[in-house]
C-alpha cells in the first residue's frame, strides 16, 4: 500500500472517501485510509493533518474540519457554521499509527527536500519491515544526498526487524555510521531481544562505535553547560569585583541590585507586547540598557544616601546592604506580587545549534556567554583605558593622593558604585532569559558571586574571569558524578582549601584596605 504512494497518479478526496476514514469501526477506517493514499491530493494531506490533530467532527452524514469556530468541507474547503449535532472523531493509538505512517509517507514526496528529510527520519524511529517498499521506493527517486543518507538508516532499521540473519548484520554495521540517540536505542532494543550469537556480536560492535562517537557529544555538552554556568557567574560576580573588590564595600545588596535589572527586562518586555508587539523580538535591545541604567541609578542613590558614611568600616556597609536588600525585596514584591513572572526569550534566541547528533547548544545560553564576554571587554576597556578607570584605580591604590591631586574622589566612590550596580543590572537582564524572575532572585546567585570574588583575588577582574569559568566548568563535571548537591559541597570546601592555602585567592589583593 505504502509503495503505492511514490508512484501513484493523484485523485481528488472525495466526501465519501473523508466520511469513511472518519466514521466506523477500526478496521474499516484504516481500509478507508489504505485506499485513500493510494492515490493522494492535497486535500486528502489537510484532511489527515486535521484526523492527527483530532480537529475532525462528523454531522449531517459528513466529515468536517474543525478550523476556530467554523467546520470545513474537506473536499472543497468552503468554511460553514459548525453544526450543531457535531462529534469529535475519536482515533486510537492503532488507527494513530496508520495515520502517521500515511503522513510520513506523503512528506517524502514532497518537493522541500527539508520537508523529504524530517519524513525519513520520522520513518526510522518506527521502522519496521513492512515499511521496506517504500523506503526503497523512495530510495530510488532520491537525488539529496542527506535525504539518500536518513532512506538509508531508516532502511536499515527496518532490516534489523528481518527474518534473514544476515540483512539483520548488515543493517547493525549500516547503523553503525550513524552515530546518534536514536540509532543506539534501536541497536539496543534489538540486542535485548536478538537470539542469533553471531547478529549479537556484530550488534554488540556497533553498540560501541556508537558509543565511542556519541562520547564526545556528552563531554562536549558538559564543557559547554560548565561555560555557560561561568559566563553566568562572571556577569553576576563582575559588579561584586568591583564594589566589593576596589572599593572594599560588602555589598549584600548586589543580589537585589540583579533583581532590579531582571524586573526592568519583565517591564520592558511587557510594554513592547502590549504598545509594540510587532518589534518584540527587538525588546533586549532596549531592556539592557533600561535594566543597566535603573540598576546604576539605585546603587547610587545607595551609595550618596548610606554607604558614604560608612567607608572604612566593612562589617557596617554589610548589615546596611543587607537591609537595603530587604527593603528592595519588599518594594518589588509590592509592586508586582510574591510570584514569579515570565520574561520570554525573543524568536531569534529560541532553539539551538544542533552541532552533533547528541549535542545542541541553546541559543540563548550561546547569547549569553558572548554578552559576558562583551561585558567583561567593557568593563576591562573602561577601568584600563579611561578618565573614570585612572580615577578609580588612583582612589583604590592611595585615597589620600588621589585627592591631593585634584581627583573628586566622592565622586568617583559614586560612579564606581554606580557602574558596578549597572553591571549586576545587566546581569539581571541576562539572568531572566534562562531562569525565572522573582524577589527571591538574588538570593541564589550572592553567594556564589562572593566565592567568585574572593577565589580570584579581590579587586582583580582576571582573577574573576579564572574563577567563574573555573568553577562552572568544575561544577558541571562534578555534577554528572555526584549530583546538583554534592557538587556544590564540593565546590564550597574546595574554595575553602584554596583559600587557607592561598588567602588572597588566585591573584595577589589589591585593595583600598
Amino acid at each position: 500500500m505504502l509503495a503505492g504512494l511514490l508512484s501513484a497518479p493523484a485523485q481528488a478526496l472525495t466526501a465519501e472517501q473523508a466520511q469513511a476514514m472518519a466514521a466506523g469501526g477500526s478496521d474499516s477506517r484504516i481500509a478507508a485510509l489504505q485506499a485513500a493514499v493510494l492515490a493522494p491530493d492535497a486535500r486528502t494531506a489537510d484532511f489527515l493533518r486535521a484526523l492527527a490533530d483530532d480537529t475532525v467532527v462528523l454531522a449531517q452524514g459528513r466529515a468536517w474540519m474543525v478550523q476556530g469556530k467554523q467546520a470545513v468541507d474537506p473536499v472543497t474547503g468552503q468554511a460553514v457554521l459548525m453544526p450543531a449535532d457535531a462529534e469529535a472523531v475519536v482515533s486510537n493509538n492503532r488507527i494513530r499509527s496508520e495515520i502517521d505512517t500515511a503522513l510520513a509517507a506523503l512528506d517524502l514526496r514532497h518537493a522541500e527536500a527539508a520537508k523529504r528529510l524530517a519524513a525519513a527520519q520520522a520513518l526510522q524511529q518506527d521502522a519496521t519491515p513492512e515499511r521496506l517498499p517504500l523506503l526503497e521506493q523512495a530510495l530510488a527517486q532520491e537525488s539529496d544526498a542527506a535525504v539518500q543518507a536518513a532512506l538509508q538508516q531508516a532502511r536499515a532499521a527496518a532490516l534489523l526487524g528481518s527474518s534473514d540473519a544476515g540483512q539483520r548484520m548488515a543493517a547493525a554495521a549500516q547503523l553503525a555510521r550513524a552515530a546518534t540517540p536514536a540509532t543506539r536505542r534501536l541497536l539496543s532494543e534489538r540486542l535485548a531481544e536478538e537470539g542469533d550469537d553471531k547478529v549479537g556480536k556484530a550488534l554488540t560492535r556497533a553498540l560501541a562505535e556508537v558509543d565511542d562517537r556519541l562520547a564526545w557529544g556528552e563531554r562536549l555538552g558538559v564543557v559547554f553547560s560548565g561555560i555557560s554556568l561561568g559566563s553566568i557567574l562572571l556577569l553576576v560576580a563582575l559588579g561584586l569585583a568591583i564594589t566589593y573588590g576596589l572599593m572594599g564595600v560588602i555589598n549584600m545588596a548586589h543580589g537585589e541590585l540583579m533583581m532590579v535589572g531582571a524586573y526592568v527586562t519583565y517591564v520592558v518586555q511587557s510594554l513592547f507586547r502590549s504598545y509594540l508587539p510587532g518589534g518584540f523580538d527587538g525588546y533586549l535591545l532596549v531592556a539592557a540598557p533600561m535594566a543597566f541604567l535603573t540598576a546604576a541609578l539605585v546603587g547610587a542613590v545607595m551609595e550618596r544616601g548610606v554607604l558614604r558614611f560608612l567607608y572604612g568600616r566593612p562589617l557596617e556597609t554589610l548589615l546596611a546592604t543587607w537591609g537595603i536588600s530587604l527593603v528592595l525585596m519588599q518594594l518589588v514584591r509590592s509592586l508586582f506580587g510574591a510570584q514569579n513572572v515570565g520574561v520570554e526569550n525573543p524568536a531569534w534566541m529560541s532553539g539551538g545549534w544542533q552541532l552533533l547528533p547528541n549535542l545542541m547548544l541553546p541559543l540563548n545560553r550561546v547569547v549569553i556567554v558572548l554578552f559576558a564576554l562583551a561585558v567583561l571587554a567593557g568593563v576591562a576597556w573602561l577601568i584600563a583605558r579611561t578618565r573614570l578607570g585612572l580615577f578609580v584605580r588612583g582612589v583604590t591604590q592611595n585615597r589620600a593622593m588621589a585627592a591631593c591631586t585634584g581627583v573628586n574622589t566622592a565622586r568617583v566612590d559614586t560612579l564606581a558604585f554606580a557602574l558596578g550596580s549597572g553591571i549586576a543590572g545587566l546581569a539581571g537582564c541576562a539572568l531572566s532569559q534562562v531562569g525565572n524572575v522573582g524577589p527571591d532572585l538574588g538570593k541564589s546567585y550572592i553567594v556564589d558571586a562572593f566565592m567568585v570574588v574572593v577565589l580570584g583575588g579581590v579587586g582583580q577582574l582576571a582573577g574573576t574571569v579564572y574563577a567563574a569559568l573555573g568553577l562552572g566548568v568544575l561544577n558541571k563535571f562534578l555534577e554528572g558524578w555526584t549530583g546538583a548537591v554534592l557538587a556544590k559541597i564540593a565546590v564550597l570546601v574546595l574554595i575553602i582549601v584554596f583559600i587557607q592555602k592561598r588567602p588572597q585567592g588566585l591573584f595577589a589583593l589589591k585593595g583600598r584596605a
